[in-house]
């Protein structure tokens, strides 16, 4: 790998114009992992287009969010995709550029649709990726870059809960606070501010909140984000509080989109994998959360993906029992 870092870190100083996408709906690794390689390639003198199709949505208290468009515009150099496993994950603004000359994402679900693929399973977000592999590519942190690193391993880590958080993370994580990275501001927005609506759509949600042996799920409506006047298309993470529940093994929402597709996220603790039954219905993720856009009603989509969620619950139930 050290000769396809110098590969990079050579790609990069020998063009001038970036743009640098993630993908659809996206979380605070997709957007700190933008920004934080955005900025560090600026901070030698590139141009950068930073692009997410729906914008930045909660995420413009990181440093640089007003930089991002959600339409790149005239020619580019060099393509880079971060924190996505899937080139249709990008939308629309990936058209016209062709193959993307650098992927870098921790989905173990990636297709290695880059020129250049830096894809870590093991690593708990693609912002550690980054961290990891910044200096190799010629480029150094600031204060800024250190913050927007910081809030995609706090929201891919639901704040250092996920199992897979390490010593070795902290110690990445303790750097970047070193180097001026503000942890208290990126989990404050992150983790415990929500906005009145925010809080009155998970209201929608707990009120129709669902059992089946390990398996808790629930749902949000078209109708519901129009009564209570939330913006976005996401669930504004209550999947979380539903993994909070003591006995959901598994924690599921279905948020219905326009044009008969719903959002599905999935949230699980250690000794389950979530990634594969998600694959299977055209999304990916990690073992611990995975999501996919499914097309159908929502109640076709919610028949279908909980029966194989109860599936998956249960062979490992038997698996267990076996050994």
């Amino acid at each position: 790998m050290d000769d396809v870092h110098r590969q990079i870190a050579e790609t990069i100083q020998a063009n001038q114009r970036f743009l640098i996408l993630s993908h659809v709906r996206p979380d605070a690794d997709a957007v700190g992992s933008v920004l934080g390689l955005g900025l560090a390639i600026k901070k030698i003198g590139k141009a950068v287009q930073m692009v997410l199709v729906d914008g930045v949505e909660k995420y413009h208290y990181l440093p640089g969010s007003d930089e991002i468009r959600q339409v790149p515009t005239g020619e580019t150099d060099m393509v880079i995709v971060v924190d996505c496993s899937d080139p249709d994950r990008v939308g629309s603004v990936l058209s016209g550029y062709g193959q993307p000359d650098l992927v870098v994402d921790h989905h173990k679900t990636n297709l290695a649709f880059g020129v250049f693929n830096v894809v870590e399973p093991q690593q708990v977000a693609t912002a550690a990726i980054i961290f990891d592999h910044l200096t190799a590519w010629g480029l150094s942190f600031n204060a800024d870059i250190a913050t927007c690193l910081l809030a995609g391993i706090v929201g891919d880590t639901i704040g250092f809960r996920t199992p897979n958080v390490d010593a070795d993370l902290l110690r990445k994580t303790a750097e970047l606070i070193d180097l001026g990275g503000d942890l208290t501001s990126v989990y404050t927005e992150e983790l415990v501010l929500r906005s009145f609506k925010a809080v009155r759509y998970w209201g929608a949600g707990l009120n129709r909140v669902e059992q089946n042996a390990g398996l808790v799920w629930t749902s949000l409506t078209l109708a519901d984000r129009e009564k209570i006047g939330y913006a976005g298309g996401d669930d504004a993470d209550l999947v979380n509080v539903l993994s909070s529940v003591r006995e959901a093994e598994i924690a599921l929402i279905f948020v219905e989109q326009p044009n008969k597709t719903v959002k599905v996220s999935w949230r699980t603790g250690p000794g389950l994998d979530v990634s594969g039954i998600a694959y299977q219905f055209g999304g990916g993720g990690h073992a611990a959360a995975a999501g996919a856009d499914i097309n159908g009603t929502l109640a076709e989509v919610k028949e279908k993906v909980i029966q194989e969620t109860l599936d998956l619950l249960k062979n490992s139930q038997n698996q267990k029992e076996l050994n």
